[in-house]
């Protein structure tokens, strides 16, 4: 199957219930389950080529994060965090896995996806048995963090499709090369069209506000914490590093390889944060290490 299903799931926040949507790829009775999930501003969307390719193997799911793309908002923007993405995951995970007798899934995480995927595959009993990290890790270079909470919190609204698409590369041309095609589908996954005919991110602006939450401090014992948890991981891990990353430092992915599941590590050339594995040597890298 080569098309996509749109689904969603109800998951809860202290501040009440909401629907995480997903995109579901391949046969669905197939209990080989690859979850994919998107960094901070990005959607579900972002995976369709790294779909297409694995569908054959794997039953692929790939949820908008709350807050982003077709998944519902929280009434309550300060609950935009790893702690709240991850019991949503939960409930997906749950779910996609109700009819297997084995309830394991593989993950691949670009930026926050990894971050949340690092959490869940730190505890005891969890369901991932095999990890891609995109660009991440238990360090967030605070420049980089800055970088990102600025950009979140900026209310735009473009008077058309291509002056916001212009927006999108510019922001994202860390991303590396990639043609006019492949920027379009970039763009086009992340705007939406208001009813005046404004063209916006496709995102809840309350996204940045716990970005604005943090601290020296708070980011101090973050990075503990996520150390800690990276610490506890145990599955085989792929760490994938773009070389020109300014979140992900090579100091720190050369540290992630001695430490927890002690990954392999591949870095990319020409790329900054993050790589989009829309590339055919960048899925066949993805294929290699999950299928095994």
């Amino acid at each position: 199957m080569s098309e996509p299903r749109l689904s969603s799931v109800q998951c809860s926040s202290p501040a009440g219930l909401h629907r995480m949507a997903y995109k579901e790829w391949g046969d669905p009775a197939n209990p080989h389950v690859l979850v994919c999930v998107h960094g901070v501003t990005r959607v579900a969307d972002d995976f369709d080529a790294l779909a297409r390719a694995l569908c054959d193997r794997y039953r692929v799911v790939c949820p908008d994060v709350v807050g982003r793309g077709r998944s519902g908002r929280l009434r309550d923007p300060a609950y935009y965090t790893v702690p709240q993405y991850v019991a949503d995951m939960v409930t997906l995970v749950a779910r996609v896995t109700a009819n297997n007798a084995d309830e394991r899934v593989h993950w691949f995480g670009t930026s926050m996806g990894g971050l949340i995927g690092m959490i869940l595959a730190s505890f005891e009993d969890s369901p991932i048995e095999r990890l891609v990290l995109n660009d991440i890790g238990p360090v967030l270079d605070p420049v980089a963090m800055a970088r990102i909470g600025d950009y979140i919190g900026q209310d735009l609204r473009f008077p058309s499709f291509d002056a916001g698409a212009a927006f999108v590369r510019e922001v994202s041309s860390a991303f590396g090369p990639h043609s006019d095609e492949q920027w379009h589908k970039l763009a086009s996954d992340v705007l939406v069209q208001e009813p005046d005919g404004a063209w916006t991110r496709h995102y809840d602006p309350g996204l940045a506000k716990p970005f604005a939450a943090i601290t020296p401090e708070r980011a101090q014992q973050d990075e503990a914490q996520l150390w800690a948890a990276y610490d506890a991981i145990r599955c085989p891990t792929l760490l994938v590093r773009g070389e020109l990353s300014d979140l992900l430092s090579r100091a720190t992915a050369e540290e992630m390889t001695r430490r927890g599941p002690q990954p392999e590590l591949v870095e990319l050339a020409g790329v900054g944060h993050a790589p989009t594995f829309l590339q055919p040597d960048q899925i066949a890298l993805a294929r290699r290490f999950l299928t095994g």
